[in-house]
């Protein structure tokens, strides 16, 4: 008999993005239950916030920003994490650790620890995630080769294929983080996780992601 493929999470996230460190050991957990086949894909979040109409937090309206920090109260203590309400370092760019995880990615290691820890890196203990020593230290306490995928960072292929995938999330209609497909079927937000779960768990028919009208 054969064995059933295992399940394929198409993953949409930026280290900057709040709402990916918030679910991120609930999704960690999730993969777990289910041995899922994440596909981790790495997007410049400010480029699909623009193609999506949305807009970086702090050009947000006065009351979207307030309301946002009550979310984060509230989510921290549902999660039962550390969060910064406003971190030293944010915003940071991304985009040097985003490609050394894809360099990670590239030479088949697992990247589970290393996307969890550049998000609480952030959001928790208030590092620079675009500093070079630092993320050596996340990707090498992650089981990584950090200094190797530093070095291997500026390769045009990494550079190529991190615009790439923003391009990819765009066309796909992204238009935040995290960002999860399932059989096609779109779920966006940690607190879509329990929605997730549901369609792994039922095998259901997955809802088809309609075009956007012309």
């Amino acid at each position: 008999m054969t064995a059933s493929p295992r399940p394929r999470i198409d993953f949409y996230f930026s280290f900057v993005s709040l709402w990916s460190y918030i679910g991120s050991l609930p999704f960690q957990a999730l993969v777990a239950r289910h041995d899922v086949d994440v596909r981790y894909k790495p997007v410049d979040l400010m480029a699909v916030f623009a193609a999506g109409g949305g807009k970086p937090v702090r050009q947000r309206p006065a009351q979207r920003q307030a309301y946002r920090l009550v979310e984060m109260l509230r989510w921290r203590e549902i999660r039962g994490i550390p969060l910064v309400l406003h971190p030293r370092h944010y915003p940071a760019d991304p985009s040097l650790g985003h490609r050394m995880l894809l360099g990670a990615l590239e030479s088949g290691l697992d990247v589970g620890g290393f996307v969890h820890a550049a998000l609480k890196a952030v959001w928790a203990d208030e590092r620079d995630i675009a500093d070079p020593g630092t993320l050596v230290e996340l990707a090498d306490a992650a089981g990584l080769p950090g200094r190797r995928l530093l070095d291997g960072a500026q390769a045009p292929a990494l550079i190529e294929q991190e615009a790439a995938l923003t391009r990819e999330a765009i066309d796909r209609q992204v238009f935040g983080a995290p960002f999860y497909f399932h059989r096609g079927e779109p779920f966006w937000g940690q607190d879509r996780l329990d929605m997730l779960e549901d369609a792994l768990a039922s095998g259901r028919e997955p809802i088809a992601w309609p075009q956007p009208i012309d």
